[in-house]
């Protein structure tokens, strides 16, 4: 199997209060969205995010108890700390809840973290060290891929 994701769903309790957090207080726009069952956002090249009603995810999956995001956070990374501290703002301004602030990381760099309406947690991080490459791909730190 190829290492490649393109869509990353979420179990969500409440997608209209996924869209008035993401399309009204961030202004994202979706690629897809199905009133009642589903949101889809562009977040990378190639990569979206699905932000599914709960009980018909776990329709979707047989049946399958659905307890919510824990354990996962989607990262964001800016080129400064002012950037970081800025994408917290206006996520507090849209109805995050600020689970950590701005500041030094134990990785290096600086970050802090929000957990949207219905509990999806950000980190929004900048560490020199850490690119995108034009191509695409992720550098983290002196690793260099062979």
């Amino acid at each position: 199997m190829e290492q490649s994701v393109q869509i990353i769903t979420v179990a969500t309790r409440d997608t209209d209060a996924a869209r008035e957090f993401y399309v009204t207080g961030l202004g994202w726009r979706p690629l897809l969205d199905v009133p009642g069952e589903i949101l889809f956002f562009q977040v990378a090249p190639g990569v979206a995010l699905g932000l599914f009603d709960a009980v018909k995810f776990a329709e979707d999956l047989g049946g399958a108890a659905v307890t919510g995001p824990a354990g996962l956070t989607l990262s964001y990374n800016r080129d400064s700390p002012e950037e970081v501290d800025q994408c917290l703002a206006e996520a507090a301004a849209a109805g995050a809840e600020i689970v950590k602030p701005g500041q030094r990381a134990a990785f290096g760099g600086y970050h802090g973290h929000f957990r949207d309406p219905n509990g999806l947690i950000w980190e929004i991080a900048y560490n020199s060290g850490w690119s995108v490459g034009p191509d695409g791909r992720v550098r983290i730190g002196l690793i260099e891929e062979g």
